[in-house]
């Protein structure tokens, strides 16, 4: 097989869309028997076309969507996401969970490991994210966070992430997942329901998701799908064309934040035709020369590629059962 840049393109959307809707129904209906979904929408691509699929597997009166904002939400997450609810006629509920973080000491136990950093950051007027330092893709080096917070004038400052507050700022944030599955799990338990997961391919291989939070979930209707393909369902499913436009951003922190400055350091449409490249073996010079760019630079990316999956083995891991 030759590579090429279309080389992950679906050309048979009606035949794929068919197959992830029969797996849907078998593994809802005859394996985990239960009667209808619930997905939680945010107004991301992801959540989104899993939602389109879910309607399509069952029938919008047996699709329930959540929207789970909390203090550091986008308001354009949930105005997106009720129009697409509205797009495909489902129930929805909100559940605000600011009350439930500030009882884990979500927000507290972040902005004490900012502080630890930047003595002058005020969570009433500052804004924070973390991100990757993105030259290190090309020095085939291990991820550099950085934290970035923004003054009241809107001037960023940014300085290195020393180890112990990395670890505590992400350990705070991933309350947020947690705490979301919980309460769709409520509500899928209550209606006897299940919970539809909505990572994809890169989230699932490359560990950009949380342990327990939005990597728990009873099956994963996109979890073996690229990005570029994503989106290419969402064109065939009439996801709204806002939801289709917007930039992936992780919705976590109170600065904006895309998900390539955060985690992925390439563009979704670079970096699906690389990892096809990489999981399949394709030769360097073969996978240069279609991407315009050096041998070097692809055995880099395809080193920040291992690194990732096994960094982030931990989190596909199911409990260790010690006789």
């Amino acid at each position: 097989m030759k590579f090429t840049k279309e080389i992950i393109h679906l050309t048979n959307l009606p035949k794929v869309v068919d197959q992830i809707v029969n797996e849907l129904k078998a593994g809802v209906h005859q394996t985990m028997r239960r009667k209808g979904a619930v997905v939680g929408i945010s107004g991301g691509i992801d959540s989104s076309v899993s939602l389109a699929l879910s309607v399509k597997a069952f029938g919008a009166d047996k699709v329930l969507g959540i929207m789970l904002p909390e203090k550091d939400s986008s308001p354009d997450s949930a105005m997106l996401a009720q129009k697409l609810a509205d797009t495909y006629g489902i129930k929805t509920l909100t559940e605000n969970i600011t009350a439930a973080l500030d009882g884990f000491g979500c927000y507290r136990r972040r902005d004490e490991a900012v502080s630890a950093v930047f003595p002058e950051y005020n969570p009433s007027t500052y804004k924070m994210k973390i991100g990757v330092k993105q030259n290190n893709l090309n020095q085939n080096l291990p991820p550099v966070f950085f934290l970035t917070i923004v003054d009241p004038n809107g001037k960023e400052f940014s300085k290195m992430l020393p180890p112990n507050e990395y670890l505590q700022i992400v350990a705070s944030s991933n309350f947020k997942q947690r705490c979301r599955m919980s309460m769709l799990y409520y509500h899928a338990e209550r209606l006897h329901y299940a919970v539809i997961g909505t990572p994809n391919k890169h989230e699932v291989e490359q560990g950009f998701f949380v342990k327990y939070g939005d990597g728990g979930a009873d099956i994963m209707p996109i979890g073996k799908l690229y990005k570029t393909q994503v989106y290419q369902l969402a064109k065939y499913l009439s996801v709204p064309q806002e939801i289709i436009d917007r930039t992936p951003t992780t919705d976590t922190y109170t600065a904006e934040q895309t998900q390539e400055e955060f985690f992925y350091q390439l563009p979704f449409h670079q970096m699906d035709i690389l990892w096809y490249a990489f999981e399949n073996k394709f030769p360097l010079n073969e996978v240069a020369s279609e991407m315009n760019m050096t041998e070097m630079e692809i055995e880099k990316i395809f080193s920040n590629f291992t690194r990732k999956q096994l960094t982030t083995d931990y989190l596909r891991m199911s409990p260790i059962h010690v006789s």
